[in-house]
């Protein structure tokens, strides 16, 4: 782990263009994705039914969900909450006409029989419809969420820093979000409140470390007033780079687990939290840098001039 503890020596900045080429593919993949395929929205933010169980045993997931798919319900959702014993189901939505508690306490004894089908002591304890306009209401709600806390993040890039990088900030925020839900455009994997969560924890960490970098270069910037912009934005890359890959590195392998150890509910959390912290690295590395170099951000934007002693005349 020596090679930690020495100041590399990259250049970063003579790749911008090729690392810009790179960033805009992505986000123009993201988009187009978007908008032609979507997002496969969960029952979050579609609506459904959820029911609650009760097994007499302990009971494995994967045969609760076997039995559903056998009976029609591919895309229900199966977790335990309590113990082992409790089950929760979420279904997809009926149809609009059947939104109400009569449709929904049909489908939850329709469901019970087939679980009950194997002889397995189960138990009904719960059954709920939601709507599809609860379903909007969150997805609003969502989209709001995630762009206020892109503006409020860039306010304080502004009031910290100065406007040129706070530009910088928001342009590689903006660049995570969309690469990562264009990532689940992409794959078709659920979109959720759980990958909504975890997009929100996307813009922290990325702010988090464009600041690290950015903190850097104003230091540099008083402490190297004679080097080029880009010298010293690529020393400060270079200088910030260790903590930047540790940081990155030490959260991955516990995503990592997550995803072989935290079932299918945390999947799409982990998931979206492995492809938000590898383009946020990425983006502090270079897309807020590039900004920030293409704006001609400069010492006078940061350091004060220094005022030179003017003898006073007798």
């Amino acid at each position: 782990m020596q090679w930690l503890s020495r100041t590399p020596n990259f250049n970063f900045m003579g790749h911008k263009w090729v690392a810009l080429a790179i960033s805009g593919t992505l986000v123009l993949v993201s988009l187009v994705a978007f908008a032609v395929r979507g997002l496969n929205l969960g029952l979050d933010f579609t609506g459904g039914i959820l029911l609650e169980v009760e097994y007499g045993a302990p009971v494995e997931l994967e045969d609760v969900r076997r039995r559903l798919a056998a009976e029609g319900y591919e895309d229900a959702i199966v977790q335990t909450y309590g113990t082992t014993q409790n089950v929760m189901i979420r279904l997809p939505p009926p149809p609009e006409a059947a939104e109400s508690a009569e449709a929904g306490a049909a489908v939850g004894n329709a469901v019970l029989e087939s679980l009950q089908a194997d002889g397995s002591d189960v138990r009904l304890l719960r059954t709920e419809v939601v709507g599809s306009q609860v379903g909007d209401d969150l997805t609003e709600q969502g989209g709001l969420a995630m762009l206020f806390a892109m503006l409020l993040t860039t306010v304080y890039i502004m009031l910290r820093f100065r406007w040129k990088f706070a530009v910088g900030a928001g342009v590689a925020t903006v660049h995570d979000v969309i690469v990562t839900v264009g990532f689940f455009a992409v794959t078709g994997i659920t979109f959720d409140l759980t990958v909504l969560a975890s997009v929100l924890a996307v813009i922290g960490y990325s702010l988090n470390d464009t600041i690290v970098v950015y903190d850097r270069i104003r230091e540099n910037f008083r402490l190297l007033r004679r080097g080029s912009t880009e010298e010293i934005i690529n020393k400060s890359v270079n200088q910030t780079l260790a903590r930047t890959l540790m940081t990155g590195v030490t959260t991955l392998l516990v995503l990592a687990g997550l995803i072989f150890l935290g079932g299918e509910t945390m999947f799409g959390f982990s998931i979206a939290l492995i492809v938000g912290i590898v383009v946020g690295t990425l983006s502090s590395i270079y897309v807020a840098s590039i900004i920030a170099l293409l704006l001609d951000v400069s010492p006078v934007d940061l350091v004060p001039p220094k005022r030179e002693a003017i003898d006073e005349l007798p």
